[in-house]
């Protein structure tokens, strides 16, 4: 199976006044094709920062990632957004909705920048919030959702366009235990479904266990990278 995503040797500094602080010292890794994978870490471990250097949102300091081929850190800001909007899809745990918007214009957003035509946005939309159990609340805004509402709308917004990559920052840290679960397997199924690659930034144990791999941060560095007993039994 292809690699999607190889990072190699990925260092981040911060420079804090006259201090220098290091965020990743050197990390290298794979992700394949149609993996789920966890970055886990406690606060401060690097997988912010991580997650944001392999979205694009920062520059490396040295090292590179290629995602299907392209040095993304070589890249400017113009043509780094282009291939951001192409690619990615963003799961966030405080969920981002634009509040003025209902769940169905929400979830077609991504396809305007994709110059996807208004009629066929709809017909997008609308597919995905059925698929994600939301074809009775496609004109309601988030004030009128559920947590776990408004989160499944987020996951159709991101799964909408059929992104290479999904990245999921603490996708259910705002949610109640029945609600986490519901949500990780309607990611992982959608992820499954489609092949895409999915990572997961989370500092819980238990989310993490939905992934096929789990590669654990700790002060900038790579301690571990595990395949979960799901993965192994296949």
């Amino acid at each position: 199976m292809a690699n999607t995503i190889t990072v190699n040797n990925l260092v981040k500094v911060y420079k804090i006044g006259s201090e220098k602080v290091v965020a990743l010292g050197g990390v290298s890794f794979c992700v394949q094709e149609g993996e789920i994978c966890c970055i886990l870490g406690t606060s401060g471990s690097g997988k912010s920062t991580l997650l944001n250097m392999l979205a694009g949102l920062e520059k490396p300091t040295s090292g590179e990632i290629i995602i299907d081929g392209v040095n993304i850190g070589a890249l400017n800001e113009r043509k780094v957004t282009k291939w951001r909007q192409k690619n990615i899809g963003f799961v966030f745990q405080s969920y981002n909705l634009i509040p003025g918007l209902t769940a169905l214009e929400n979830v077609a957003l991504p396809l305007i920048f994709r110059g996807v035509k208004r009629r066929h946005r709809k017909r997008m939309a609308q597919v995905m919030l059925m698929m994600v159990g939301l074809g009775a609340r496609m004109r309601h805004k988030s004030s009128q959702m559920s947590g776990g509402q408004q989160q499944r709308v987020g996951i159709a917004r991101a799964f909408v366009s059929a992104p290479r990559i999904v990245f999921a920052d603490e996708p259910t840290g705002n949610l109640d235990s029945r609600t986490t679960k519901d949500v990780m397997e309607l990611m992982v199924r959608l992820s499954k479904k489609y092949n895409h690659s999915l990572i997961l930034v989370t500092h819980d144990r238990e989310i993490a266990d939905y992934a096929d791999r789990i590669i654990t941060l700790r002060d900038g560095l790579i301690i571990s990278d595990e395949l979960t007993k799901e993965r192994i039994a296949l």
